[in-house]
């Protein structure tokens, strides 16, 4: 009895039944409409019962009489291997060249190197290869081994998710590969040689950590962060904090040498970039660093080495993926040459990307507590850490990637950051809104003005130019100031991130700005890296400066709220989880005093030497003590506490935009939602019951 035939292509395991959002670019989109039409039209050859390479691995036979015979190895992408003759019948059954060649999975391997932005390439090819086209020797086939296939597909694995593309059914490690006991050959071990004489060939000046120094789009972002993260899964992994308004990942890489958890008390530092969608510099530099902690932390440089396992770092390289679409989208246009408009990078507009896809500007976008703060600021009661966020600000439009970006600040206990801009060379520190609301550039310094310009000073004096005297450069206007100033007395604006970090956090964030251009051209890539590298550094280093230690109560337990308060500077930091606080202060002569709500006042004085290159440990150890009604409790109502977070879920509900059936958009809000929400005052309860 003939075994059943059955008509089936093999690719359709290998595609997904839609076109995946990242390939919607006109290049992947052809490439996959390419692959459809061919693999629908090709030649689907009668199968047996007994699956292609099943019979090979001895659990059936078709008896079909086809003897395995070596040949010369003719096929167009696998010519390159280290062997010259294969066999056929192959492992997925090819009965010749013909049939191989007109095999979906030949044509995957052709168009794969597009379709993955470049990732896993040639490597992926080469191991498609090595299923197809086998070596042979005596008329047998040699199988390519299963620990090559197994290494690949976890390094490769995130390429083919980042495009919602299934890992290839005739890449199935356990189907069609062997193990070193049967006897296989590794069909990338030529590609290893090649690449380790290459770098044994680099001079001792030479960089050791090896990066492309090209633009990024989003998705291949995503591929190179991810990878990087499965290359250092010791010491990083990647996390996703939300998703943008069209639904792109906001994603962060740490580092740190026990990743995905708090370690006590060790500090914990951010880094964002892509801000504005059409400053894009800051985006590729940290892209670049991901890439340089992973490969130098591998290579024993002491100096990262350090770094990652003294500090837990968090990398956002784009907090406004949607933004850097358009805006990369309008700098190719203007690179066009069939185009009249040539001026390509120079003229991006400054201001095409620069807002997300609802066009809000995320720098405009964060509670105002700074008006809260100059409002209060005169009440001796009145504590300014931890201002909570008013309830009227949610009824106002937020978007997903400021909600985001504020829930991650609040889950972690960050002390220091620094936001990436572009458009000119300069170093800008809180408070950004001006203390008098009719003064645009008015110095309007916090309570921590001395470590904030501290801060500053890192990043400028270890960057190439940014702080010498050169009245040509870019940013000459700043030379007087050695290349920092406070924000609002540059301009000054509300809603900022800078001034919600201080004013709701622990954490001190500066801003960075990277250059006058924007979106520079690729050839400038490598010398804003080798100019901002150091600095980079040198601000992480930073973070270990001043005080750390951990608030206990008298049976040794961390005290998590408790307050560290030093005389002088009115701005307290509070203790994260386990008891655990940092506190960036200057050297010199300090007062401190811990508190917790049930708990003894404790008051230290502390010394911090000039020549000091970490923080000093100083801990607190509280009584218990009978809680007294607090005068804060009388004097400022608790309304709009710090553990209000939406309270009335109004980003849920309003954060997407919502039509009804007929296509009509629900109803606006409430006239008074305004007034409130400019106001800086609260609803009260009554109204808010009422929408």
């Amino acid at each position: 009895m003939e075994p059943k035939e059955r008509k089936s292509c093999s690719f359709k395991h290998t595609l997904p039944h839609h076109t995946p959002p990242s390939l919607h670019s006109n290049m992947h989109s052809g490439l996959l409409v390419l692959f459809l039409s061919l693999t629908r039209s090709c030649w689907c050859a009668p199968q047996q019962t007994c699956y292609p390479g099943d019979e090979l691995l001895g659990r059936c036979s078709n008896n079909v009489g086809d003897k395995p015979t070596c040949t010369e190895l003719n096929l167009g992408y696998c010519n390159d291997m280290e062997y010259s003759r294969t066999i056929f019948p192959n492992i997925l059954g090819h009965r010749n060249r013909l049939e191989a060649e007109s095999g979906a999975e030949y044509l995957l391997l052709s168009v794969i190197h597009g379709l993955l932005n470049g990732e896993c390439s040639p490597e992926i090819r080469l191991l498609g290869c090595s299923v197809i086209a086998s070596p042979c020797r005596d008329d047998k086939m040699i199988k390519p081994c299963r620990s090559t296939c197994d290494a690949l597909r976890k390094d490769c694995a995130h390429a083919f998710e980042a495009i919602e593309m299934a890992w290839p059914y005739f890449l199935d490690c356990d189907r069609f590969f062997a193990s070193d006991r049967e006897g296989c050959f590794d069909p990338l071990a030529g590609l290893k040689a090649r690449h380790e004489q290459e770098m044994s060939s680099l001079s001792p000046e030479e960089p050791s950590t090896i990066i492309q120094f090209t633009y990024t789009s989003n998705a291949h972002m995503y591929s190179l962060l991810k990878r990087t993260a499965a290359k250092c899964s010791h010491i990083s992994h990647v996390y996703s904090i939300g998703r943008s308004t069209e639904g792109r990942d906001l994603l962060v890489i740490e580092f740190t040498d026990n990743p995905g958890q708090h370690e006590l008390l060790e500090p914990e530092i951010k880094l964002v970039a892509n801000m504005h969608g059409n400053e894009v510099l800051g985006r590729q530099l940290l892209i670049y660093m991901a890439q340089y902690l992973c490969s130098e932390y591998i290579l024993e440089n002491q100096r990262i080495q350090t770094i990652i396992n003294t500090t837990r770092i968090h990398i956002l390289a784009s907090m406004n993926p949607d933004g850097y679409e358009l805006a990369a989208s309008e700098v190719e246009d203007n690179s066009d040459p069939e185009l009249s408009n040539q001026e390509g990078h120079l003229l991006n507009g400054w201001t095409n990307g620069r807002t997300n896809a609802q066009n809000i500007d995320l720098n405009r976008n964060f509670p105002d507590l700074t008006s809260i703060f100059y409002r209060n600021r005169r009440s001796r009661h009145y504590r300014i850490d931890h201002i909570g966020i008013p309830d009227a600000y949610w009824f106002g439009k937020v978007a997903p990637e400021t909600y985001a970006v504020m829930k991650w600040m609040r889950s972690l206990p960050f002390v220091q950051s620094a936001s990436l801009h572009g458009g000119d060379l300069v170093i800008s520190y809180p408070f950004d809104f001006s203390r008098h609301p009719q003064e645009e550039r008015m110095l309007s310094p916090t309570p921590d003005e001395q470590i904030f310009k501290q801060l500053a000073r890192t990043y400028a004096d270890a960057h190439a130019t940014m702080s010498n005297n050169d009245t040509e450069r870019c940013g000459a206007s700043f030379y007087r100031t050695r290349g920092i100033i406070n924000g609002a007395l540059w301009y000054s604006f509300a809603g900022g991130m800078s001034d919600f970090n201080y004013l709701h956090t622990n954490c001190l964030e500066i801003t960075v700005e990277l250059g006058c251009d924007k979106f520079p051209s690729e050839a400038e890539l490598y010398p804003e890296w080798k100019r901002n590298k150091e600095a980079l550094l040198s601000f992480m280093e930073s973070v270990h400066r001043g005080i750390k230690g951990v608030v206990t109560d008298g049976d040794g337990n961390g005290i998590k709220g408790a307050t560290i308060s030093v005389r002088g500077i009115r701005k307290d930091v509070t203790t994260a989880e386990d008891g655990d606080y940092w506190r960036l202060l200057n050297p010199g002569t300090h007062i401190l005093t811990a508190t917790a709500k049930g708990y003894s006042r404790v008051t230290k004085r502390i010394y911090l030497p000039h020549n000091m290159n970490k923080a000093g440990r100083v801990d607190f150890a509280l009584k218990k003590v009978p809680i007294e009604p607090d005068i804060d409790d009388h004097l400022f109502p608790t309304v709009d506490t710090w553990d209000r977070f939406d309270p009335y879920n109004q980003f849920e509900r309003y954060g997407e935009p919502d039509v009804s059936q007929g296509g009509i958009e629900r109803e606006e809000k409430p006239w008074w939602w305004n007034y409130f929400s400019q106001s800086g005052i609260s609803p009260p309860n009554w109204l808010l019951r009422s929408v």
